[in-house]
């Protein structure tokens, strides 16, 4: 398998189990730069993500324009080009409109991570507000490059960046990587939220965050998370092959 199909592999098992984990459900989508053409992205055609697979998979170019294709597009695919197109630096992308995270979108406590799990979302979380460079007319989606490059500038260096009554997207330098990530998302909100009910709590450090930055796509415990997700969202047959870890 040539390392575009291994990609698109690799992307579809990424919708599949973001659906099943509750990061995605009927809306949400996830993406990847295509690997040998860093310019464009491959991304779903409209459809929910638990039931993508190989031949819904598009090519589009940074702007949004599909390659050799008619079917109807995301419509906040913006969200993807824009990313790709101010951060060299990342592979893949997530938008999700998970509602454990919300509440951190439009109140004045920020979301920051409390459980090592989640250490890949970095100690800032910034909260993008569409209102206030387009007004309070929009429907909230970011449907064309404008709005997409205002929130990517507004995620900056980040993770992860918070839009206002939405959702959220995430940027990471590997696939493996955003999909570790965006499963303990959530997971570090209703933590946050838990400790919050209880009084003081205490984030993790800068330096704790950053010793925990260092998993390796390729390592045994990347892997196995890898595995365990593909296998309960019923797409471990698509694994190239089994690997555990320790």
């Amino acid at each position: 398998m040539d390392e575009l199909e291994a990609s698109i592999r690799d992307l579809v098992i990424a919708n599949r189990i973001l659906a099943m984990e509750n990061v995605l459900d009927g809306y949400g989508h996830v993406s990847i730069r295509h690997p040998q053409k860093p310019d464009h992205y491959l991304l779903s055609r409209s459809l929910s993500p638990g039931y993508v697979t190989r031949d819904d998979i598009i090519e589009f170019t940074l702007d949004g324009k599909p390659i050799n294709d008619t079917r109807p597009p995301y419509l906040e695919r913006f969200i993807h080009g824009a990313i790709y197109e101010a951060r060299p630096d990342v592979k893949a992308v997530i938008h999700s409109h998970a509602e454990d995270l919300l509440p951190f979108s439009i109140s004045k406590t920020p979301m920051c991570c409390v459980a090592h799990v989640a250490s890949d979302m970095g100690n800032q979380v910034p909260v993008w507000d569409i209102a206030d460079n387009f007004g309070d007319a929009t429907n909230l989606l970011v449907i064309n490059m404008e709005q997409g490059r205002d929130m990517a500038k507004r995620l900056g260096p980040n993770a992860v960046v918070l839009m206002r009554g939405h959702g959220f997207s995430a940027a990471a330098n590997h696939l493996l990587k955003l999909v570790r990530m965006s499963v303990y998302l959530p997971r570090n909100a209703r933590i946050q939220l838990a400790a919050m009910w209880m009084g003081e709590f205490k984030a993790l450090s800068e330096n704790e965050i950053r010793t925990r930055q260092n998993f390796r796509p390729e390592s045994p415990e990347m892997q196995r998370g890898w595995e365990f997700w593909a296998k309960r969202a019923g797409c471990g047959d698509m694994l190239p092959d089994s690997k555990g870890g320790v």
